[in-house]
């Protein structure tokens, strides 16, 4: 089965507005709290919602049937949230959230704060 090729959004707000069902209120939820946690840039990068302060920190990627939430510097972060699991380079691990799944805006926010940091005392966690 071939993969179909979707145009990335043009913005993150377009990006947001074109999901359905259980995965937009999941994302909006991360979204606003990562927003909470501190000063980033949020852009479309990679066809997803990426978020950078001194680096990449984290990305919010919707799929058919799974929200990531994952962080460059995740590998730091798990004992915030044991469901953060190690994946891809640098020190990237994310959460992986399908329909019923929850993430408390709280615990989100608390991620993200805590990314925010390490990118602002270790750097560009892709300067490697």
């Amino acid at each position: 089965m071939a993969m179909k090729k979707s145009v990335p959004a043009e913005s993150p707000d377009a990006y947001v507005a074109a999901l359905d069902g259980w995965r937009k209120p999941l994302v909006e939820r991360l979204r606003k709290a990562t927003h909470g946690a501190g000063k980033l840039e949020e852009r479309i990068k990679w066809g997803h919602l990426v978020f950078f302060h001194n680096g990449p920190v984290l990305l919010i990627r919707a799929e058919d049937h799974r929200v990531l939430f994952g962080f460059w510097r995740g590998k730091r972060l798990r004992s915030l949230d044991e469901r953060l699991k190690a994946s891809g380079k640098y020190e990237m691990a994310t959460i992986t959230l399908t329909e019923g799944d929850e993430l408390s805006a709280k615990d989100a926010k608390r991620l993200a704060k805590a990314a925010i940091g390490l990118n602002r005392d270790l750097g560009d966690p892709t300067d490697i």
